[in-house]
């Protein structure tokens, strides 16, 4: 948990919204539990208890508010800053992880053994990996429930639940309700509602947050086939654990809307997992605002730009390719490059939507054409091939379980890999908060539009009391050097 006993009182005496997600309220005497903002009467101190997560309520005999919905909130910042064993595991186990591979396949990730790994969760988070994934589950099921239509048979499945009956008993217990009477109520509420294969959703996030500044950055970078950018949307082709999605995302004051259209329904959380990572959704902006505002330096691009957010990734190795493609060229070139591969490599979509036609390429297809594919220096191509092969023989792992330094020692060992892409991709893959990219030429440019030497010690000296939120001052840092001198941002 971020807050101590007395601020979590505080904060929901107050109904602050800044904490939700951060924490979980139960109440003792009505055998509920809230969000920190839940407009319900504030009982007793006596009768509040706090719990990390959602999981560690349920597991104590505590059910969702019915009002608040508490499982429909940001995430925790928390499992962005901590990169131990229990924030590894987190951002596994809501990727769906433990549903597809269970806890022996989430223990074999994260190089632990399930003894271990089950100990440290419940002892962290009040709750072991498999009611971790059971409320998981939950909430996947009240989505399906409240904006589709869709037989409960099928959301049963869809959510990874075994059985009609252990969908039941679990809704029941952890919302009170059953799922009749939940979609009955959302039904009233005049909820959207989608086929089978087509959702429509919310993505909360915490106030305020430059949506529009991550979906400027990903449009620029946009590539054709695999993806579709405008004003006010952006959509992409997603390869999921069971099969393929489309995802069109458009921000609004409050949320960001999702469309999502999957072949299979089983991949609806591993899909909303990994567009809030994309989206950085989970950030903290007050934390990161009141620590980078505190630099005169940064102080005016902080106001200029409140609730920056550092781009994510919904796939590891389309991520790491574009870097070792991006190394050294400007945005418009490397873009078109790697338009080159997808468009020669790419697996067409079976139901395509609109300009997004193609998936990005395979491991092995990459690991067997790349070099026959992509033009410009053959170094670049061969490691594009290696980190391919890699990858498709399994000695390279990309998701976001991984330890930050075991993965930057893995990526370097391969020929063509330096600090500077592997410490852009620990940025974006595994969401490291604290990552300042000092070899890049844009970062250093927009040191110098905000006043700041332009020399990478100068820069990294001086950026010691960013931490740990450097990222995100990099990010600032790219916009300065977009907003003066566009022509020479970097692919970065």
């Amino acid at each position: 948990m971020l807050v101590g006993t007395e601020e979590a009182l505080r904060a929901v005496a107050s109904r602050d919204a800044r904490f939700d997600g951060c924490f979980i309220h139960a109440v003792r005497t009505t055998r509920i539990y809230c969000r920190p903002s839940c407009p319900a009467r504030t009982p007793k101190p006596d009768n509040s208890l706090f719990f990390p997560t959602a999981a560690a309520a349920q597991a104590a005999g505590f059910r969702a508010c019915r009002r608040c919905l508490p499982d429909a909130v940001p995430g925790s910042p928390e499992w962005n800053l901590r990169a131990d064993l229990a924030g590894r595991a987190m951002r596994l186990i809501s990727d769906g992880v433990v549903d597809r591979c269970g806890v022996r396949g989430l223990a074999d990730q994260l190089g632990y053994s399930e003894r271990h790994l089950t100990r440290v969760l419940t002892a962290e988070l009040g709750a072991g990996p498999l009611g971790l994934a059971r409320a998981h589950r939950a909430h996947s099921a009240r989505i399906l429930i409240e904006t589709t239509t869709i037989p409960f048979g099928d959301v049963a499945f869809a959510a990874g639940f075994s059985s009609l009956r252990q969908f039941n008993d679990t809704l029941r217990e952890v919302f009170g309700v059953t799922p009749t009477e939940m979609r009955g109520r959302a039904q009233r509420r005049s909820a959207v509602r989608g086929s089978a294969g087509a959702v429509q959703l919310r993505l909360p996030f915490r106030a305020p947050c430059d949506v529009a500044g991550v979906l400027r950055f990903l449009g620029e970078r946009a590539l054709s086939g695999l993806e579709d950018a405008g004003p006010d949307h952006y959509t992409r082709a997603l390869r999921l654990p069971y099969g393929t999605g489309i995802a069109t995302l458009r921000p609004h004051e409050k949320y960001v809307a999702c469309t999502l259209r999957l072949t299979d329904l089983r991949d609806l959380g591993s899909a909303v997992s990994r567009l809030r990572r994309l989206l950085d959704l989970d950030a903290d902006p007050a934390a990161i605002g009141e620590a980078l505002g505190a630099d005169p330096a940064l102080r005016p691009a902080v106001a200029q730009t409140p609730g920056v957010r550092v781009p994510g990734s919904v796939d590891g190795l389309e991520v790491l390719v574009r870097a070792v493609i991006g190394q050294q060229i400007s945005v418009a070139a490397a873009r078109k490059t790697t338009e080159r591969l997808v468009t020669a490599l790419g697996e067409p979509l079976a139901h395509p939507e609109g300009a997004v036609t193609t998936l990005f390429p395979t491991p092995e297809v990459l690991a067997e054409r790349a070099l026959e594919v992509l033009p410009g220096p053959r170094r670049r191509a061969e490691t594009v091939r290696a980190v391919a092969a890699a990858v498709a023989d399994g000695s390279l792992a990309l998701h976001t379980g991984r330890d930050e330094a075991e993965l930057r020692e893995d990526l370097e060992s391969i020929c063509g890999i330096g600090p500077w892409t592997s410490s852009y991709v620990a940025m974006r893959v595994l969401g490291s908060p604290d990552v300042l990219l000092t070899g890049d030429l844009a970062l250093r440019r927009g040191a110098g539009a905000l006043g700041l030497s332009e020399d990478p010690a100068a820069i990294e000296a001086h950026a010691r009391h960013w931490s740990p939120w450097r990222s995100y001052a990099g990010v600032l840092l790219w916009e300065a050097a977009a907003s003066g001198t566009p022509q020479l941002q970097l692919a970065s």
